[in-house]
């Protein structure tokens, strides 16, 4: 397991509006015979609890898992050529919404690397937003 500054940026589209979030934290990196496994703390605005999130992404960019703990609890499994149901929990109850992926892509070097994926998140199968995420590292050689 590594130590890697990680830059995050999360791109949402819903309709003709886009969101887009970018954080740069400390994380670890894990590197399994069939994944890579991206462990790291999101903190948040007090009085709310840090989120922890650990995203597996598949050697053959075939599925991503990202897994979210804190206040509410969340699942994703984007995989490609399959539409999966994932029950997102909010404070105000479990919303059950389709996910379909577009792509996943693995890019790693000496340096560093980065992981791409994009979906679609649809609710009773009506688009709701499509999406992209960027994991960007750079191993943490100071550590």
């Amino acid at each position: 397991m590594q130590q890697i500054v990680l830059e995050v940026i999360g791109t949402q589209r819903m309709g003709r509006e886009k969101d887009k979030i970018e954080m740069t934290t400390v994380a670890t990196l894990e590197d399994t015979n069939n994944s890579y496994i991206i462990n790291y703390t999101e903190e948040q605005e007090p009085p709310d609890k840090p989120i922890k999130v650990c995203v597996n992404i598949s050697k053959d960019e075939k599925r991503v898992e990202m897994a979210r703990s804190g206040a509410v609890d969340t699942m994703l499994i984007i995989e490609k050529s399959n539409r999966n149901l994932c029950h997102y929990n909010t404070e105000y109850g479990d919303i059950l919404m389709g996910i379909s992926a577009h792509s996943i892509d693995t890019s790693l070097d000496d340096d560093g690397g980065s992981f791409v994926f994009s979906y679609d998140i649809d609710f009773n199968g009506a688009l709701a937003s499509k999406n992209e995420v960027k994991l960007n590292f750079k191993y943490n050689r100071e550590s």
